[in-house]
């Protein structure tokens, strides 16, 4: 299944900073609650809330209340889906080097 373009932008964006790609890795390991995930890091707790909502957004976690705090979950299925792209996009890839490696082979005319 090939993710639309506007999904995969998003997706990739929301990936394409270090803070959101560590909180998506601490809350595969762990469900922690957006108080405790912004502990880890050397910004507000507001920051930190834009970071979990790009995130949300994306696709790639979800918060679920429980009671006053909102806990942060990472959807292995969008990581899933993320990784399948960079898999197809590898695949392609390496069938254009295949190809030109085959035209650039001694004896090819």
């Amino acid at each position: 299944m090939q993710i639309a373009p506007p999904d995969s932008d998003r997706l990739f964006a929301a990936l394409a900073d270090h803070t959101r790609r560590d909180i998506v890795r601490r809350a595969i390991s762990a469900e922690e609650g957006v108080l405790e995930l912004a502990s880890h890091y050397p910004m507000s707790f507001a920051a930190v809330q834009k970071h979990v909502a790009v995130l949300e957004r994306a696709g790639l976690v979800t918060k679920q209340r429980r009671g006053r705090e909102q806990l942060v979950r990472t959807d292995v299925g969008a990581v899933g889906r993320a990784r399948q792209a960079l898999d197809e996009l590898e695949a392609t890839w390496r069938g254009r080097v295949d190809r030109m490696s085959d035209l650039l082979a001694p004896g090819t005319e």
